[in-house]
């Protein structure tokens, strides 16, 4: 019996070494046959009429939903390996110290590679300010570290190309830096919780541990295992829905009310946006499906950025270390800012 499950063990322990080196050459060769595969399987086992409302629904759900899904997996993995360099001690203390506004360009860049999500957002928020970082400093990064993160800049890039994964990832950081910038100059360090200042440095510190290559591997391996057990409700929720917009939404009638002639649009958006909750998971699918229907880019970047970058969830843990008129002044700058980014973007495109 022993030597039974010694066996199971080491088989375990290899297939959990091998399995990682798989991840990327499958997903590759599922990729190459997804699209003919699902025309096979809509147009030619299932025999659906390719003019109907409902073969454009079903088409575009069971194309999506592999084809997010593969994405996620790979470049969750790669990005899984890069952030086992980062731990909040490091981010900490490569902060610390920094000008207001070169810290605010550096707490953007690094909320965005760095592992960090709301959940988070308390003990960073403590380490930052109990080491001295302005508080500018420290919205730039809880700013940038949830708006800008991989699952948004695989599914863009995958659903729209790398331009607008670009566009995006610009914008955020600009919104990140610029509204740091602007809450650090407002002097808003009074409408911090005074338990916060209490609390000793010390207790953020961590202990740093050198881990080889080997682990890192392991670590992506983790990560797309840890991403996305929790986010495909969401892509699958997301994807539905967009496969329902795609399928029976008439080609007008989002042009009507998320168009370019529209001006209310975009501050209409982000209000919507602001106090619902989705990930980027979720919400980028639906984006797909309104900018098809004639949805313009500004005014949908906007509601996509109000909702991931002002998520409800994490004003509600923020509250615990500031107070009220500190998070009114946080999503009042961050909304002016998203919706700078729609009219610009309505204007360009």
């Amino acid at each position: 019996m022993n030597e039974c499950c010694a066996s199971n063990s080491d088989g375990e322990r290899k297939f959990n070494s091998v399995a990682p080196f798989l991840l990327i050459p499958l997903a590759v060769l599922i990729y190459i046959f997804l699209e003919p595969g699902v025309d096979y399987l809509v147009y030619n086992i299932l025999g659906m009429d390719k003019s109907s409302r409902l073969t454009a629904a079903v088409h575009f759900f069971l194309y999506d939903t592999p084809k997010v899904f593969i994405l996620l997996t790979v470049i969750v993995f790669v990005v899984g390996i890069i952030r086992s360099y980062f731990s909040p001690e490091k981010t900490r203390k490569a902060l610390e110290g920094k000008p207001l506004f070169i810290g605010n360009i550096m707490a953007a860049g690094l909320g965005v590679v760095t592992p960090f999500c709301s959940c988070s957002a308390i003990p960073l928020f403590i380490g930052f300010v109990e080491s001295g970082i302005p508080l500018g400093v420290t919205f730039s990064f809880l700013i940038a570290a949830p708006m800008i993160n991989e699952v948004a800049l695989v599914l863009l890039f995958g659903l729209f190309g790398w331009k607008t994964a670009l566009l995006y990832m610009t914008t955020g950081l600009l919104i990140a830096i610029v509204s740091g910038w602007v809450i650090g100059k407002l002097k808003v360090e009074r409408f911090v919780e005074e338990w916060v200042y209490e609390i000793q440095a010390g207790n953020f510190q961590l202990e740093e541990t050198k881990i080889t290559f080997k682990d890192r591997i392991s670590a992506g391996y983790t990560a797309v295992v840890e991403i996305v057990s929790k986010v495909w409700i969401y892509i699958v929720a997301g994807i539905a829905i967009g496969a329902a917009v795609h399928g029976y939404v008439p080609e007008n009638f989002m042009a009507s009310i998320m168009g370019k002639s529209a001006w209310w649009s975009v501050p209409l958006s982000v209000l919507i946006g602001v106090p619902l909750y989705s990930n980027a998971a979720g919400i980028i699918p639906i984006l797909q499906a309104l900018l098809e229907k004639g949805a313009s880019l500004g005014t949908a970047l906007a509601f996509m950025m109000s909702v991931i970058g002002l998520s409800l969830p994490e004003m509600i843990i923020l509250r615990k270390v500031i107070k009220l008129p500190l998070i009114a002044i946080f999503v009042g700058v961050v909304a002016c800012g998203i919706m700078a980014v729609g009219f610009l973007f309505n204007w360009i495109y």
